[in-house]
């Protein structure tokens, strides 16, 4: 696997992406068009409505991906060098599964200031900004204050592109089972960026904020602890328990986002009756798929995966969110966009799979069920559904600085722009 890709990522062209020109440039007189003397026309034009850079330049489809390399997939603070590949990575599923292009910006800092003041000076040139890979608690300072100072959406994808695919895999599985909300006690391990978030989201579909119990690499967020960061402060619960063993027991739900191998079947065993357990941390996670599946016959198990059913992936949601931010304009990707994603992921689960669809991954049928709680990556009707919620959301909550067009052209335009 190590050389395999390796190979994949050297041959020749280096790197995963490059810039392609989308008009015709194959004589003297394209040239005039695309540089001088005629590209002084459009700078013209907006020079006198900068609205317009929208209707003569890439920027209403140009996303850029800021990291300085801190917290890298599960593989930590490597640095911004380090980091690109995963970068160039993301472009090419924004172009793969949106038709989104994308700059890749790797920041030499771990001053957030610095970081903040740079990707500022950046925004005339992209319709949205992808945070990632940021370590917390810097990540909640950069991504607040540039979502308070920027007029294009601004999203830290690991908080909430995680938060979000969760919370809809969250709303099916007590679907199928019949929990309530309100009546969970769920457990979260790891208090990162994507914990909080997750904290969070699941708080909107009716989870109790006080039933959340989170730990991080020290132990639960107690008040016998002491130095525990202000992103982590609202956490601390007044309980004495302070191993993950001890606060599974009885537990509805299990979301993980912490490291491999720190849960067992004894600890599964605890959980209560029809147990929701998602097992997030990548490559390995928190337990294994086959003992937490052989622990509970009644258990909905999801992982980071895709070997195994239920696979929380993000590329469930940027690509889509980031689609429909950009298509109405919107200036953020606020509370009321992201839940919409979540409910139109979890509604989309629920939908006949088509044929062509199952194909995809080698199997004869797939339903709604235990096995099924979310979409699978290459349904091709994400594209709509979600990029169109969104959209619809922004509008709604008075984000949008333009009116979604209808069902029907909005369908029309996607077919044509993620065909490019």
């Amino acid at each position: 696997m190590k050389q395999k890709a390796l190979d994949y990522h050297s041959i020749f062209p280096k790197g995963k992406i490059e810039v392609v020109p989308t008009k015709r440039t194959i004589d003297s007189s394209d040239l005039t068009l695309a540089y001088s003397p005629g590209v002084a026309f459009p700078c013209l034009e907006i020079a006198e409505d900068v609205d317009k850079v929208y209707e003569y330049t890439n920027r209403g489809n140009l996303v850029g991906i800021v990291t300085n390399g801190t917290a890298v997939l599960g593989l930590g603070n490597i640095g911004p060098e380090a980091g690109k590949p995963v970068m160039e990575g993301k472009a090419v599923l924004f172009k793969k599964f949106a038709g989104i292009d994308v700059f890749d910006i790797e920041l030499k800092t771990t001053d957030p200031d610095e970081l903040i003041k740079t990707v500022q000076m950046l925004e005339p040139t992209f319709g949205g900004i992808n945070l990632e890979d940021i370590r917390a608690p810097e990540c909640f300072y950069i991504e607040k204050t540039l979502d308070e100072s920027m007029d294009i959406p601004v999203f830290h994808d690991d908080q909430h592109g995680t938060a979000i695919i969760t919370t809809a895999a969250l709303l099916n599985a007590l679907g199928l089972n019949g929990k309530k909300p309100a009546d969970l006690k769920v457990v979260i391990n790891g208090a990162g960026a994507a914990a909080v978030a997750i904290a969070d989201m699941i708080c909107e579909i009716g989870v109790q904020f006080n039933n959340i119990y989170m730990l991080d690499s020290k132990g639960m967020l107690n008040n016998s602890r002491s130095n525990i960061n202000e992103s982590k402060k609202r956490f601390i619960r007044n309980i004495q328990q302070n191993s993950l063993r001890e606060l599974m027991v009885d537990s509805d739900v299990f979301i993980g986002v912490s490291v491999k191998d720190v849960v067992d079947e004894e600890m599964i065993k605890s959980m209560a009756k029809d147990p929701i357990v998602f097992a997030l941390a990548n490559p390995d996670p928190e337990i294994r798929y086959d003992l937490a599946k052989a622990a509970r016959n009644d258990i909905i198990l999801a992982t980071g995966r895709s070997d195994h059913p239920n696979q929380v992936n993000n590329v469930l949601g940027f690509p889509f969110i980031f689609r429909g931010a950009l298509d109405i304009r919107s200036k953020r990707v606020n509370l009321e966009m992201k839940l919409a994603a979540a409910q139109a992921l979890a509604e989309l689960a629920k939908l006949p799979v088509p044929s062509d669809v199952t194909k995809l991954y080698g199997m004869d049928h797939l339903e709604f069920g235990p096995d099924y709680i979310i979409p699978k990556p290459f349904d091709p009707r994400l594209l709509f559904h979600v990029s169109s919620a969104v959209a619809k959301a922004a509008v709604a909550s008075g984000v949008a600085q333009i009116e979604y067009p209808g069902d029907e052209a909005y369908k029309r335009y996607l077919e044509t722009r993620v065909r490019q």
